[in-house]
């Protein structure tokens, strides 16, 4: 059973940075793919980035891309997600997945095991 943690949301003015960190325990974190989603009020739950087990390769949404990075350190269990120039649409709850192929997939169905999601809200 692998659990996640996520740490470092809160609230930030726009233009602002926040870098979220989710720590695994359990399992094999060094090969699994990890991803970064979010849910905003009334809104479905929506790929926000993934990294491979190696760290590889990186993917993001057209949304985030340029602004967010994820990063990974497997000795630590660690992944992250740096974002920068925050806007008010980037408030959400962020989730931490893990994907057992270690591809870092974008969509849900494909992520096995879930944090319990922490609060991001961009003031305007």
């Amino acid at each position: 059973q692998v659990q996640l943690v996520e740490s470092g949301g809160g609230l930030v003015q726009a233009g602002g940075s926040l870098r979220l960190s989710c720590v695994a325990s359990g399992g094999t974190f060094s090969s699994y793919g990890m991803g970064w989603f979010r849910q905003a009020p009334g809104k479905e739950r929506e790929f926000v980035s993934a990294i491979t087990w190696s760290g590889g390769n990186t993917y993001y949404a057209d949304s985030v891309k340029g602004r967010f990075t994820i990063s990974r350190y497997n000795a630590k269990k660690t992944v992250w997600l740096q974002m920068n120039s925050l806007k008010p649409e980037d408030t959400a709850v962020y989730y931490c997945a893990a994907d057992l192929s270690g591809l870092g997939p974008r969509f849900i169905y494909e992520y096995e095991y879930w944090g319990q999601g922490i609060q991001v809200t961009v003031s305007s």
